[in-house]
């Protein structure tokens, strides 16, 4: 069991939250292409000689705007290197406004078969205060052609933690959101990275960002209303019909290998991580003149790994296996935390069941802090 993440480095513009690595000029495009196809060939091996991908997972930037040659392109390189599972998760992420009608086709006719549609909000001024490139409008029409092509495997992204006066914007996108009947969500809180322009802004004072009772208030809101609409949330951000989770994401955070291909992705193999330079041009001219990934190369020790685990673990409902933890990966937390777990399951943050550590919905708003106190070293 095996994954491919390939990431798509183009954006139509930059929406002022996202630090992810992209670029709005599409000059490189093409050759862009033709590395990455370059480097599926040169990490062939990565996996191991009898790996099958049982995942594929198309991320950005954005990935829908890939043409269709293109698309096929990469497809033939991943068949031709790879062995892949007759039944793989095949996800796309998709911006809205680029899903017309002619681009549904082409999607319906490929090898995709899960779209992840980065929706954010339907209200417009939110839209337009994130620098979204679509409308209210157009986040509704987007779903619905992928559903009328045939798409049933649906994800969408919403995004909570936005300045307003009160919650009700954000109950109406939730209430917009089930009203498409869509299978899986993924929801964010607006988080203000310094190297974007919120971030810029709240430097200079230009932007306000929500007090943390106000975002902690709808979180609170968004466990209720997946609660009461038959979701279960299967990882803090991630919410799905019973059996209908991200195989790729989920996959992710058990810690199963993974290769990820283009500028700035990652790789694990079990025991190292691989970091793409996160530069366009610097990527293209390593793969395609030199015929080498240009790739800084960690070696993961067991600390590292246990720290991984927590970190991952922790955001899911399965929870952190301390028996796993420390039997596989050397770390005894009930040993040398004993004092801090009992305090998490006093205060009702967290749960100690059969050697598994879960954090309750009161846990889940301090997740980081709680993974903070349990790293090791």
């Amino acid at each position: 069991m095996s994954g491919l993440y390939l990431h798509i480095p183009f954006c139509k513009q930059a929406c002022h939250y996202c630090d992810f690595h992209f670029s709005t000029s599409m000059a490189l495009k093409s050759r862009f292409v033709e590395a990455l196809t370059q480097e599926v060939a040169l990490r062939r091996q990565y996996l191991g000689p009898a790996a099958t991908l049982t995942t594929i997972y198309f991320g950005g930037g954005t990935p829908s705007l890939l043409t269709q040659a293109e698309l096929t392109t990469i497809f033939e390189a991943i068949h031709r290197h790879f062995r892949v599972a007759p039944d793989a998760e095949i996800t796309l992420e998709a911006n809205p406004d680029d899903l017309t009608p002619a681009k549904v086709r082409e999607l319906a006719a490929s090898p995709v078969n899960r779209l992840s549609i980065g929706l954010q909000s339907f209200h417009e001024p939110h839209l337009r205060l994130m620098n979204r490139a679509h409308s209210a409008q157009e986040s509704r029409a987007g779903v619905l052609r992928a559903q009328e092509a045939g798409f049933e495997n649906i994800s969408v992204d919403l995004i909570y933690g936005v300045p307003a006066p009160d919650h009700r914007l954000w109950e109406a996108d939730m209430a917009a959101a089930f009203a498409l009947g869509v299978p899986h969500l993924s929801c964010y809180a607006l988080t203000i990275e310094p190297d974007t322009v919120f971030g810029r802004q709240l430097k200079k004072g230009k932007f306000l960002a929500p007090p943390d009772d106000f975002v902690a208030r709808q979180f609170e809101l968004l466990l209720q209303q997946m609660h009461r609409h038959g979701y279960e949330q299967y990882e803090i951000s991630n919410f799905c019909r019973p059996g209908r989770e991200s195989r790729h994401n989920s996959a992710y955070w058990r810690g199963v290998p993974y290769l990820g291909v283009g500028p700035s992705a990652h790789s694990f193999n079990g025991h190292s991580r691989q970091y793409t330079v996160a530069n366009n041009p610097q990527y293209v001219a390593a793969v395609l003149e030199r015929g080498e990934v240009p790739a800084t190369v960690e070696n993961l020790s067991l600390q590292d790994r246990a720290n991984e685990y927590l970190m991952t673990s922790l955001r899911t409902a399965r929870g952190c296996d301390l028996t796993y933890l420390r039997d596989a990966l050397g770390t005894d937390v009930p040993g040398q935390r004993a004092a801090y777990l009992q305090e998490l399951q006093q205060t009702g943050l967290a749960t100690l069941r059969g050697g598994v550590l879960q954090l309750t919905d009161a846990g889940k708003l301090l997740a980081d802090h709680i993974t903070l106190e349990l790293f090791q070293g």
